[in-house]
């Protein structure tokens, strides 16, 4: 039946949170029934990594490797419960801690590892070989022949387990599920370089034959992306990151429990389309509000740490650090942030260009980061007046949109947790679906979620960086988010990110 909306689109509105109908969407959950967050394999050749993260071992290859699978996805802490299972904490965030994400390596054929698929194993710090064969051709295959599988040795790929986050957010997991692949992406692009690589991020491929590659149960899991794990110092990549899907207007009646799987295959790609038109390359900001107050965030006073950026440390130590002590808050104090301290959270996220000689990606891949827009709403920052702004990345300045504190309207804007009265203040990542889609078709909803996730996950880790606090939310009011603080109706809210002092103890 032929629909006015895509897919996506239609999808997106079905699983939006209403004050009137949330209440009706709840189900008890029972905990006994909760997937388990780790994968195993019967069989297959396990290489321990745990070693080498003994820098005594003196085998420095195997050293990165173990540094860098660690950094992106490694285990960070167990936490004890009252059943007798415990909880274990990544390097990577997960909404509700159920960790959708799974991790594999795909050998070309290296001194270090024989041809094969391997999966990590973070349980158990290790890589397990489960297929030992050449594939590689059948990998670049799937990708169609991007170019930056073409002299590396090496690739990444990560995939999700939808029933894991399904099992509590129902349909609308699917949000989350791409949420969780970015912050891991984001983790590691931050992970390569101090350990001698460089992902060239791929999404568009063909679903079912990586999905066949890895041996996936196409029914319960999937690939979500493809890295090319290059050598530090190979050429960039001239391959597309992103490619289309079609847009899909011919769908059945959908039933609640049947959208995430909809849009799952509405938004795959079986064979190579034709590419999306260029992006244009804007000079500007989208959005300049006629009159409204803007605030230079480079005229303020850059000495935090010493510097108009932050101190990632001689060999991006403090990062590394950084990444393996991240924590979400789960309280804040009320206390206002400073104007530097948003300042340089927001400039981590969006100028990587700025931490290059410290040793990082200085273009990290994105799928489409044009596409993104955000706000911040202020409840308490110093040199700050209360409202809703937009943050113009190019421009490094916020543009006020709402002259009021919300700090009431985002505790109720999401779903009543104090960690949105209580913040200092909440960015909004948005996109307007429709250009989105009209781009990328209904996969366009994947690269959307990603990439809002990995700013959600450097914002993260610049705040703990400045010892504040930070946590994600992927569950709010969608519509009234857009109608209380003054965002632009066509801008469709993807993600939201807490910003405070936490509370001690």
């Amino acid at each position: 039946m032929s629909r006015s909306l895509p897919l996506s689109a239609h999808y997106h509105q079905r699983t939006k949170y209403d004050p009137e109908t949330l209440s009706q969407r709840g189900k008890t959950l029972d905990w006994n029934q909760q997937p388990s967050p780790f994968k195993s394999y019967k069989i297959g050749t396990s290489y321990d990594l745990k070693p080498y993260l003994d820098s005594d071992q003196k085998a420095p290859l195997w050293e990165h490797l173990s540094y860098f699978f660690l950094l992106s996805y490694g285990l960070t802490a167990k936490i004890p419960t009252m059943g007798g299972d415990a909880v274990y904490l990544r390097t990577a965030p997960s909404a509700g801690g159920l960790y959708p994400a799974e991790l594999y390596l795909i050998s070309r054929g290296t001194e270090l590892l024989p041809a094969g698929l391997y999966h990590y194993q973070p349980q158990t710090h290790t890589l397990l070989r489960f297929w030992d064969n050449h594939c590689w051709v059948d990998l670049q295959e799937a990708c169609f022949r991007h170019p930056a599988l073409e002299k590396t040795q090496l690739a990444l790929v990560t995939t999700a387990i939808f029933q894991r986050s399904a099992w509590r957010y129902e349909d609308r997991a699917y949000r989350r599920i791409f949420l969780d692949t970015g912050h891991l992406l984001g983790n590691i692009n931050l992970a390569a370089t101090p350990h001698g690589f460089r992902p060239h991020l791929i999404g568009g491929f063909c679903d079912r034959l990586m999905n066949q590659l890895l041996y996936l149960d196409e029914a319960t899991e999937a690939v979500t992306s493809v890295m090319a794990l290059n050598t530090l110092f190979s050429a960039p990549s001239q391959g597309k990151t992103a490619l289309p899907s079609p847009v899909t207007l011919d769908y059945p009646e959908l039933v609640e429990g049947q959208l995430l799987a909809a849009l799952h295959q509405a938004s795959a790609i079986q064979a190579k389309a034709a590419l999306p038109p260029q992006a244009p390359d804007l000079l500007e900001d989208k959005y300049n509000f006629p009159f409204c107050l803007k605030v230079s965030l480079k005229d303020v006073n850059a000495e935090y740490l010493g510097g108009d950026r932050l101190d990632w440390g001689e060999d991006l130590e403090n990062l590394e650090d950084t990444i393996l002590t991240r924590r979400s808050t789960r309280t804040y104090t009320g206390e206002e942030l400073t104007l530097e301290e948003l300042r340089l959270i927001l400039h981590f996220a969006y100028h990587p260009e700025a931490y290059e000689d410290q040793g990082l990606l200085g273009d990290p891949d994105y799928f489409d980061l044009g596409l993104i827009e955000t706000f911040v709403a202020v409840s308490g920052v110093e040199g700050l007046e209360s409202g809703c702004y937009y943050y113009a990345p190019k421009a490094q300045e916020l543009r006020q949109i709402r002259f009021k504190n919300f700090r009431e309207e985002l505790h109720y804007l999401c779903l009543g947790q104090d960690l949105g009265r209580d913040a200092a203040a909440v960015v909004f990542h948005t996109a307007d679906l429709e250009t989105a889609v009209s781009r990328y078709g209904d996969r366009a909803y994947r690269y959307l979620h990603m990439d809002a996730g990995q700013l959600g996950q450097r914002l993260n880790l610049a705040a703990i960086q400045l010892e504040l606090g930070v946590s994600g939310i992927a569950g709010f009011f969608d519509d009234q988010v857009n109608e209380v603080l003054g965002i632009p109706a066509d801008e469709a809210v993807l993600y939201l990110t807490t910003l405070g002092v936490p509370e001690q103890g």
